[in-house]
């Protein structure tokens, strides 16, 4: 509060009780009106839109003379001169470039694209009305640089510049200024509980590091999503797609998308708005049988074998080490896992999205003075693949904000809180099902008995093999039996992880940042001041985090600040200079200083060129730190030292062990997985040699330090231009990274201490260790550059056709380092196009959208593998009927039907073809 008290006060002094209003319209140079352009006044955030019919009215707290500014994508910006109040203003668009358009997250401050000290995408109003694609969301990914990655029909997660997972918290997205990342996930879940198509603003992107002016985890990108203020949009609009997903593992259903917004403006001082949403579709089906463990295998031809997508034959053992010593001389040293159960038996692949928000404004001085509420609310049902594949069933989270701005300040605060609902854990079902059934213990003894007692009898290997399976399996619960779903029923409804595999989640954090623009009270440039705090609220009774014995608190802050001068070097030569530097603290680590550093020099107006330095960091996630998630197949458990000792499991010991004077069960902490473990390499090199000598080597030591926070230096150069009827726009950066945070997997013996040579290597070869997913920083810099090329003309007259290319490479000797994974999962090469004409005849406009992308290794928890090459196309027409304000559109994505994949493990993508009705969205 001894902080805050001042700066409100300081933003208060600036208030100015002064109105001007000014009245007009805006059309293009065929004196038809133009919907949805933007009028602002100069130099500041101060706006409103153009309704349907072209027309606008704009109040601001200054007396003449001050300048106004039109603008829409695809026209040149027009400026003209205030000088008195009620004056009316007739802007006459000529058709110009989206480099025209505004943008704020930049620098914080409105300019244009092409004046933009850094790399900005933009998605606005008209990009969203010709999108090919089924939702603004999805038509992120047709934007220069940027990666989709498809978990489900409902789950995308958007990234750039590579390091990408659906657990992406290195990049950030807020919508309307609040992070819309999930308190228990730390990360963001796309659109599933966010904006609704009818109140989008506009849509812009930062790719890189931008924790200069946006926080620790504005690391690899940040996605600003803008809605619309109720005093400058009112009205009644609504959207409606039917259509249905194509798929060959899922066929063909109903798809179903409907967005409605309504907003009044009370008075000059009241308004207010409110938004619904509903989607409703069948999910990507995941259906792959490849085998995990051996290249081209099936349950035909590997006893060892663990589906893709076929769960519950993670639980697998080393048949020799659980025999018993009689049987040892009979019993192959082999491996054998049970038997799973298909993904489409624990899900019903039900995609869902229900949101809203509601919104109240006040303007207690009828100008640019505004107080806010706004609240959010949404439920959803979709697939997240993370360490398992998990069925996401009634997910809640809401986010309620208090907000006071005007054109030199903001002030919010904010909370964000979720609920699991009832999701579970798709895995742990299927190892749950077959427990109920027989447990493991009794599984793999009736295996090995049945096995020893087949070739005795004379059976040779592959037949003793199938006998064993046979016995072992008999009496299965068989998916569909009331036996099945009883225990499938149990499993989902029981949060304890031990004997369920439902998650249970409250989690909620609470964040207050506030911004003040000096640029009026200081004419020597443009100085902005700002800082945030956090603080984190975890509760999910154990079910992912360690605290089961009470929810788990902690915090964050940081404060910033930026000067940005524009320096007229003669009548062709402009300079832009631009410095901003970020302190921010976490309770659990030092604090870090982020600087950049940017320069853009514009030249005869039409050319820009822009470089620019700076630093970026990340503070190890709420799972880097808190988590304790035993998967199945390993336990994760985060690396904050009072969370170690808060993880422990029960864990019984072989005949063979015990025979080396072990109990018959030992109780291990998370702690082992840092202080007594071996490398997963050398643990399989072990078995693949069966060479003890590979333990005992220093090597084969891991012990993987605490995680500490995650450095970047970037370096990036750029050129936007104009060449008559061609738009240039180009980038190109490096990055080097310093203690890259990452998972690791460790082999924990459960008796012995590693580096003995003796009695842990024993505990290793009778299969008496816990393998864990540990969170640490590699000991090398990990490095990455690439660059991204845009270019975009008219042909044939009035046909809109643009292209970009991107290259993206990870540098990192993986052979040096074998147990440490960069999860870059981004293709090398990447190309899209669009090819359209918004007026081919009167009211009528296409589109076709085409992307390729290169074929790239993913590594992720639940998986490794190879994601084939794509080649997409969307397309849509649209028809604008102006006597019902409505737009009709009829689309189809994924137009060649063939399927394509984003991520090792998820659904293949099939097609949608859909039909809507948009009525008054401007």
């Amino acid at each position: 509060m001894k902080t805050i008290l001042p700066f409100l006060l300081l933003l208060f002094c600036g208030f100015s009780y002064s109105q001007t209003t000014i009245t007009g319209s805006v059309v293009d140079d065929n004196n038809q009106p133009i919907p949805g352009a933007n009028i602002i006044i100069l130099g500041t955030s101060s706006g409103t839109v153009t309704d349907f019919d072209g027309n606008f009215t704009l109040t601001y707290n200054q007396n003449p003379p001050f300048s106004v500014q039109a603008s829409s994508v695809g026209f040149e910006t027009v400026t003209e001169k205030v000088t008195s109040n009620n004056q009316k203003i007739n802007f006459v668009l000529k058709e110009g470039t989206s480099l025209d358009e505004v943008v704020i997250s930049a620098s914080r401050t409105p300019e244009r694209i092409f004046e933009s000290p850094v790399t900005v995408e933009r998605f606005g109003l008209k990009e969203i009305k010709n999108t090919a694609s089924a939702d603004f969301y999805d038509g992120l990914e047709n934007l220069k640089g940027v990666d989709v990655n498809t978990n489900s029909l409902t789950f995308k997660s958007v990234n750039t510049r590579g390091f990408a997972t659906f657990a992406n918290n290195r990049f950030m997205q807020l919508v309307d200024g609040m992070d819309n990342s999930t308190p228990a996930l730390n990360f963001p879940i796309g659109n599933l509980v966010g904006m609704t198509e009818t109140d989008v603003l506009s849509v812009e992107l930062l790719p890189g590091a931008s924790s200069a002016l946006y926080g620790a985890n504005a690391f690899n990108g940040i996605l600003f999503m803008r809605s619309k203020n109720p005093f400058d949009h009112q009205g009644i609009s609504a959207s409606i797609k039917k259509g249905i997903t194509s798929q060959e593992a899922a066929g063909d259903n109903d798809y179903i998308d409907v967005s409605f917004r309504a907003a009044h403006k009370f008075s000059n001082k009241f308004a207010a708005k409110i938004n619904f949403g509903y989607l409703k579709g069948t999910d990507w089906a995941a259906n792959s049988e490849v085998d995990k463990t051996m290249v081209g295998g099936t349950r035909a031809t590997n006893i060892n074998y663990n589906g893709v997508n076929v769960y519950g034959d993670l639980v697998s053992t080393n048949i020799r080490s659980k025999a018993p010593e009689a049987y040892k001389p009979l019993v192959p040293n082999v491996s054998v896992s049970r038997t799973g159960y298909d993904e489409a038996d624990l899900t019903d692949y039900n995609a869902e999205s229900v949101k809203a928000d509601w919104g109240l404004y006040y303007r207690p001085f009828e100008n640019d003075f505004e107080i806010s509420y706004v609240g959010k609310v949404g439920t959803g049902s979709t697939i997240y693949q993370g360490s398992n594949r998990y069925h996401i069933d009634g997910f809640f989270q809401e986010q309620h904000k208090i907000e006071i701005k005007n054109d030199n300040f903001f002030l919010r605060g904010y909370v964000v809180g979720d609920n699991a609902g009832d999701s579970y854990d798709m895995v742990a079902t299927a190892i749950q099902i077959n427990r109920a059934w027989k447990s493991d213990e009794q599984w793999f003894s009736d295996y090995i008995s049945t096995y020893v007692g087949a070739t005795l009898s004379g059976a040779n290997e592959a037949q003793a093999h199938a006998a064993a399976r046979g016995v072992a399996e008999s009496g299965r619960f068989l998916p569909g039996t009331p036996e099945f779903n009883n225990a499938y029923n149990k499993s989902i409804n029981d949060p304890n992880l031990a004997t369920g595999s439902k998650f249970q989640d409250a989690s909620k954090y609470y964040h207050a940042d506030g911004n003040y623009n000096l640029s009026h009270l200081i004419d020597f440039a443009d100085i902005q001041v700002g800082g945030s705090y956090r603080k984190y609220n975890l509760n999910s009774s154990g079910t992912i985090y360690t605290d089961k014995n009470g929810q788990i608190d902690y915090s964050e802050y940081g404060v910033y600040t930026q000067i940005q001068k524009d320096i007229e070097l003669n009548e062709s030569l402009e300079l832009k200079l631009t410095g901003s530097v970020r302190y921010d603290k976490s309770e659990f680590f030092d604090g870090f200083f982020s600087p950049r550093l940017s320069a853009g020099l514009t030249v005869n107006r039409n050319h820009n060129f822009r470089a620019s330095v700076q630093t970026g960091f990340r503070n190890p996630t709420t799972q880097d730190l808190f988590i304790g998630l035993d998967t199945g197949a390993y336990v994760l458990v985060g690396s904050a030292p009072d969370n170690l000792d808060r993880f422990s499991q029960d864990y019984p010991i072989s005949n063979s062990g015990q025979l080396l004077g072990q109990p018959s069960s030992i109780t291990q902490t998370g702690r082992a997985a840092y202080t007594n473990s071996y490398t997963g390499s050398s643990v399989e090199q072990l078995a693949a040699t069966g060479n003890p000598a590979v333990l005992a080597s220093p090597d084969a030591i891991a012990n993987p330090s605490l995680v500490k926070p995650e450095q970047v230096s970037s370096a990036e150069i750029g050129y936007r231009g104009k060449f008559e009827n061609l738009i240039v726009d180009f980038s190109t950066y490096y990055n080097k990274y310093k203690d890259f945070i990452s998972q690791g997997y460790v082999i924990s013996p459960l008796y012995g201490t590693v580096g003995d040579n003796s009695l842990s290597i024993a505990a290793i070869a009778n299969e008496d260790y816990q393998v864990y997913g540990t969170y640490t920083n590699a000991e090398a810099d990990v490095k990455s550059y690439g660059a991204s090329l845009g270019l975009s003309t008219k042909i044939f007259g009035s046909f809109d056709l643009s292209g970009s290319y991107t290259y993206a490479k990870l540098d990192f000797d993986q052979a040096k380092y074998p147990d440490f994974v960069t999860n870059f999962n981004t293709p090398e090469h990447k190309f899209k196009a669009s090819f359209g004409n918004t007026e081919l005849f009167k009211n009528f406009g296409f589109n076709i959208a085409y992307r390729f992308s290169d074929d790239y290794y993913w590594e992720a928890t639940f998986g490794d593998g190879l994601v084939p090459e794509f080649h997409v196309v969307d397309a849509q027409i649209n028809l604008v009927v102006p006597s019902f304000k409505s737009t009709f559109k009829a689309g189809a994505t994924n137009l060649t039907g063939k399927e394509y994949t984003t991520a090792y493990g998820t659904g293949y993508i099939g097609s949608m073809y859909y039909l809507s009705w948009t009525i008054n969205n401007l």
